[in-house]
Formats: structure tokens, C-alpha cells, sequence
């Protein structure tokens, strides 16, 4: 499961490298489009983050911004609570440009074929994603109220 934050970077590591589907090109031509998507309203997300690829997973890295930009790894995720995450893999067969025209937008993404465009081979990791809040007023909290008969209730909100 990964855990982030509202408004603030994160790191997820995935397991990609014993999930590769291109296989016939080097780990530096691939990257991976990830897909948030919220529990709550079904909003989603798509972000590219900054990787750093390992013997066996990914490292990725994703910063916050009002404005996102998915090329860039800049989300914007909220409201907090679950998220379901998918990686997928895209591949390059020329120079890796993760910027618009030359990147997938999504999953169902097809670009034009030309060797610096990224080309889409699969989902290869699905999970669970909890974001909490920075500031703590938006999560429904839950406090104990005692009652002067010394009976004790949990009381939803306020």
C-alpha cells in the first residue's frame, strides 16, 4: 500500500522489473504512466513520476501543485482518503520524452507511431493507495462523549 499525504510530495516503489512486458527494449526506455483513482468519487488521476529503477522495482516520485501536471509528476490529490492505483508500462524505441504529444495521456492512449512517442504494453501493478490529510478537518472524526449516567457514546462530527 502506499501512503501519501494532501498536499505534499510522495514516494511509491513498485514492483515493475519482474512485471516488464517490453522486455526487448532496456529498463531507461521504459516508464510508467500511473492512474489514481479516487474510492469516494471515482475522480481520476493520471501522473508520470520522476523514477529511479532498481534491480527489481521502481522508484517514483510525485510532487503536489494546485495545477497539476501529469508530464511532470505534479498531482493534486483530494480529497484524502483510499485511492486504487495502476501502473502502467509504456516503452520507447527511440529518445524517452515524457512530455505532451510524445507520452500517452492514458492507458487507452494511442500516439502516432514515431520512435520518440511512448507506446503502451500493459498494466502491470494494481493497489491501494491511503492519502491523509495535511491539516486534519477533513476526515470525519470521532470523539467519546461521556454522559453524566456513565453510560458512554461515540459521537459522529461535532
Amino acid at each position: 500500500m502506499i501512503q501519501a499525504i494532501t498536499e505534499t510530495a510522495f514516494t511509491a516503489y513498485i514492483n515493475t522489473e519482474a512485471n516488464r512486458i517490453h522486455t526487448s527494449v532496456a529498463s531507461t526506455q521504459i516508464r510508467h504512466l500511473m492512474k489514481f483513482t479516487n474510492d469516494l468519487d471515482g475522480a481520476v488521476s493520471y501522473a508520470y513520476g520522476t523514477e529511479t529503477i532498481y534491480d527489481r522495482y521502481t522508484k517514483l516520485i510525485f510532487s503536489y501543485n494546485t495545477s497539476p501536471d501529469m508530464y511532470s509528476g505534479q498531482t493534486k490529490l483530494l480529497p484524502a482518503g483510499y485511492y486504487k492505483y495502476e501502473a502502467w508500462e509504456v516503452s520507447w524505441s527511440g529518445t524517452v520524452t515524457v512530455s505532451l504529444g510524445n507520452a500517452p495521456a492514458t492507458e487507452t492512449d494511442v500516439l502516432s507511431s514515431d520512435p520518440t512517442h511512448g507506446i503502451v504494453r500493459g498494466l502491470i501493478a494494481i493497489g491501494k493507495m491511503n492519502v491523509s490529510e495535511k491539516s486534519g478537518s477533513e476526515q470525519v472524526q470521532y470523539t467519546q462523549h461521556e454522559e453524566t449516567s456513565g453510560t458512554n457514546y461515540i459521537w459522529y462530527g461535532q
